[in-house]
């Protein structure tokens, strides 16, 4: 039973991480059609049906591209930085809950792969991983202009996280629970939705989930106008290409997680009223999960051929002087409200 069980795990793992380099890989598909279409122009259409093949060419061209290692680079950690930071992007969705149980013969299998109760805790920790693959690449390429946007990345990743963080501590005061499958189960049907208990804490962690993306408004790590490519600058080939997979994994990753935080995961409107097999109801509720997944990618992206890019002083004192009091505000409110509801309501 024990070999059947770490077997269940590991194909849910293979299964997760081809999900998560398909969708970042047709990611940048999407980018290049919504920016052609916001743009009034046509985006890739020449590889294959409507431009379907292009990811494809891309992956191959990264792959078969000359790497190129500066003389002065440290070489080690020249490897290690977009190795580190693809590895903690891909891992970062242990903890997401993709859909309730599945029935297949006698055996029930979870669609989670770890459900640890400090999940919340473990999506953070990967975060504060993820910034080791930026500032050791960016140190590790000699170059001043990497260094810099190695040092920007850091920065900002590390201010965003506290009112990341801030924002979901008023979350957790609601759900009174760190487990990620436990909040996601909280929410069944429409209503009990955690967007309607915390609209601006789920405002906040969106800002702070662009910030942390490196996404355009807050892209400013690696500002061609300033630092040319900024901590990739000096990679070439599929190093390159990992430092670029690892960013829409993490965009892929933060729509997820706020998918289940805030918009009930894999729940849906009359998920139990329908007369459903719990099969099928598990089914169509990882294809609405995945839904509201698209959409936040969706938005990522018109927001990036939307809004201007911040200047860097603009992005810190959002980060700091806004973002966060308005999160410790929330906190304060949410605690008061509930006193009132436990004093008077129950």
């Amino acid at each position: 039973m024990e070999g059947a069980f770490i077997l269940e795990k590991l194909i849910l793992v293979v299964i997760i991480f081809t999900i998560s380099l398909v969708i970042a890989m047709y990611s940048t598909l999407a980018e290049r059609k919504i920016a052609g279409f916001m743009q009034d122009r046509y985006g890739p259409d020449r590889a294959g049906l409507f431009g379907l093949l292009q990811p494809l060419c891309d992956g191959g061209k990264f792959f078969f591209k000359e790497e190129i290692i500066p003389a002065g680079a440290h070489k080690p950690l020249f490897i290690i930085g977009p190795t580190l930071a693809i590895i903690t992007a891909c891992i970062s969705s242990a903890v997401i809950p993709w859909g309730q149980n599945l029935t297949i013969g006698d055996r029930v299998v979870t669609l989670q792969v770890a459900d640890i109760n400090v999940g919340v805790l473990y999506i953070f920790g990967v975060i504060a991983l993820g910034v080791y693959g930026v500032m050791i690449g960016g140190w590790a390429s000699n170059n001043k202009f990497s260094l810099m946007g190695a040092i920007r990345a850091a920065s900002q990743s590390i201010s965003y996280e506290i009112g990341m963080g801030l924002s979901l501590i008023a979350l957790l005061m609601v759900t009174g629970s760190l487990s990620i499958g436990d909040i996601v189960s909280q929410q069944s049907g429409f209503v009990n939705w955690n967007i309607w208990v915390q609209p601006l804490g789920f405002l906040i962690f969106m800002t702070c989930a662009f910030a942390e993306c490196n996404r355009v408004p807050f892209d400013l790590p690696e500002c061609e106008t300033e630092l040319i490519g900024g901590y990739h600058t000096e990679y070439s080939s599929m190093k390159l290409g990992l430092y670029m997979f690892s960013e829409y994994i993490n965009m892929f990753v933060s729509s997820a997680l706020m998918a289940a935080l805030y918009f009930g995961g894999y729940n849906f409107p009359f998920m139990y009223e329908m007369g459903l097999s719990e099969n099928w109801i598990t089914i169509i509720g990882v294809l609405v999960f995945f839904a509201k997944i698209f959409a936040f990618i969706f938005f990522f992206m018109w927001i990036r051929w939307t809004l201007p890019r911040f200047r860097y002083d603009q992005l810190m004192k959002l980060g700091w002087k806004m973002l966060i009091p308005l999160a410790i505000a929330n906190i304060v409110l949410t605690g008061i409200i509930t006193i009132v509801k436990d004093t008077y309501f129950n």
